[in-house]
């Protein structure tokens, strides 16, 4: 049964009647551009067909009340009295409500059924697509216009003041603006983006890109996190610009000398990532699915010398990930020490590539893989139910 089909099913049963509404928002996986989103640079993230889906139906009283199928939970809470207690998803949909009454935004209630097939903790960005969802949802019951962009930055800030996490603009901008079959440029200072279509092989097959979990989770990195964004502010201040993303590679060789050496490697990843990360885009629109393969194999040789945020474990998955005939390239994606890898695939041999991976990664580490296979979808929509 498919997450439409159980959401409209589960809401029939709750509510006694099909649901009016039907809405949807993807997770993502990043192909390339890492640690670069907080340096001002580039970023290339897809939106993949796992994704949350919500049935719902309007309400007149200001009051949201929602069932997750996945939690076996309902959440209520009141527009005109938001209150976080720290209860864990709901705190999500709070937080976007939150954010779009303080910019403006008259809400109306509604109240419905909640399921998705992001998987938790991977990396992949559920609460991404959970946020956008739920500003998919309040836009269609209250009648306002979808802005993409800016219903990305609403729910960037719901995650940012209302739950607490810190992060870029990357996840929310992929989950509401992803388009099928592509991936999505995105300049994260000025917010601009570019469509760029995942490229065939040689032969004309599709291509297919490839999640491998290595089922290791990252640790207690909020530090070291903290200290590769302190590392790279230094060097920015060094070079005397607004961010890493200013500074050019013939600049940094000039001068990488005068660095402290590691602030300097920490600098050379993200120059250079940068760089790797717009010439990807220029590979998938000249159809170069090689070229895009040896970028990412690049990227995670420089994550893994000059950032230091790869594991063991990464390290194994990405080698035999780049081992096999299929494959064009491979590299960590995420924030690192743990997660998951990316590989770009010949479609005609997905099959024997995850087989093959899957055992050598097992072999190696004695730890069993969470293995993929995605295409780029659409973000945040409404389905005709």
């Amino acid at each position: 049964m498919s997450l439409q089909e159980k959401v409209t099913a589960a809401f029939q049963e709750q509510f006694g009647t099909p649901p009016p509404v039907l809405v949807r928002a993807p997770g993502r996986v990043n192909l390339i551009g890492e640690h670069t989103d907080y340096n001002d640079g580039f970023v290339l993230p897809m939106a993949i067909d796992r994704e949350i889906w919500l049935a719902l139906r309007p309400r007149d009283d200001e009051q949201v009340l929602v069932h997750s199928l996945d939690f076996g939970e309902t959440a209520v809470f009141h527009l005109n009295n938001l209150q976080n207690t720290k209860a864990g998803w709901s705190e999500y949909l709070k937080g976007v409500a939150w954010a779009l009454q303080e910019n403006g935004y008259a809400l109306r209630g509604w109240e419905g059924i909640l399921a998705g097939n992001v998987p938790k903790g991977a990396g992949l960005s559920s609460s991404a697509a959970l946020e956008l969802v739920t500003a998919r949802a309040f836009q269609q019951v209250s009648g306002f216009a979808w802005d993409a962009a800016q219903m990305a930055k609403l729910s960037q800030l719901a995650e940012n003041k209302w739950v607490g996490m810190n992060c870029g603009i990357m996840d929310q901008m992929i989950s509401a603006a992803g388009q099928a079959g592509h991936a999505l440029l995105i300049d994260c200072r000025s917010l601009e983006t570019q469509s760029v279509p995942l490229p065939p092989t040689l032969d004309g097959s599709e291509t297919a890109v490839v999640i491998l979990d290595t089922t290791t989770r990252r640790g207690l990195v909020d530090s070291a996190y903290n200290e590769r964004r302190q590392q790279c502010e230094a060097a920015a201040e060094f070079f005397g610009v607004q961010a890493l993303r200013d500074v050019s590679i013939a600049e940094f060789l000039e001068e990488a000398d005068n660095l402290a050496p590691l602030t300097r490697k920490r600098a050379k990843h993200v120059i250079t990532e940068n760089l790797r990360t717009l010439n990807a885009a220029k590979a998938m629109q000249n159809a170069d699915a090689m070229l895009l393969g040896q970028l990412m194999n690049e990227s995670h040789i420089s994550m893994s010398d000059d950032f230091e945020i790869t594991n063991n474990e990464l390290n194994v998955m990405v080698t035999a990930a780049q081992a096999q005939p299929g494959c064009f390239g491979a590299r960590m994606t995420g924030g690192g020490f743990g997660g998951c890898a990316v590989a770009l695939v010949h479609g005609e041999q997905v099959e024997e590539f995850v087989t093959a991976v899957s055992q050598q990664y097992q072999q190696q580490t004695d730890l069993i893989p969470k293995i993929y296979v995605c295409q780029p979808s659409d973000g945040a929509s409404v389905i005709n139910p």
